[in-house]
């Protein structure tokens, strides 16, 4: 069970890109489903970080001892590049 969630600096940046709406949409889905459980999302091939889809929209994170560091959040499209 995951105790807290970290937030990267560069995460502010991302949630000014995105829709006002969408981003409170976001914010929510990550504190109900990765708060209860670090496992929610999927892993991501030959790498560390986990992936969670909201939408068109996606969650990048790490698990750590005592919570998940969300690392990115962008969409689909681009989220991916340079992990």
């Amino acid at each position: 069970m995951a105790n807290k969630i970290y937030y990267k600096d560069s995460v502010g940046k991302d949630l000014k890109g995105i829709d006002r709406f969408e981003a409170k949409r976001i914010i929510a889905k990550i504190e109900k489903n990765l708060l209860g459980d670090a496992d929610f999302g999927k892993p991501l091939k030959n790498s560390e970080y986990f992936s969670v889809r909201i939408g068109n929209y996606r969650v990048i994170y790490l698990k750590l001892k005592d919570g998940v560091l969300i690392s990115r959040i962008g969409h689909r499209k681009d989220v991916y590049d340079n992990l």
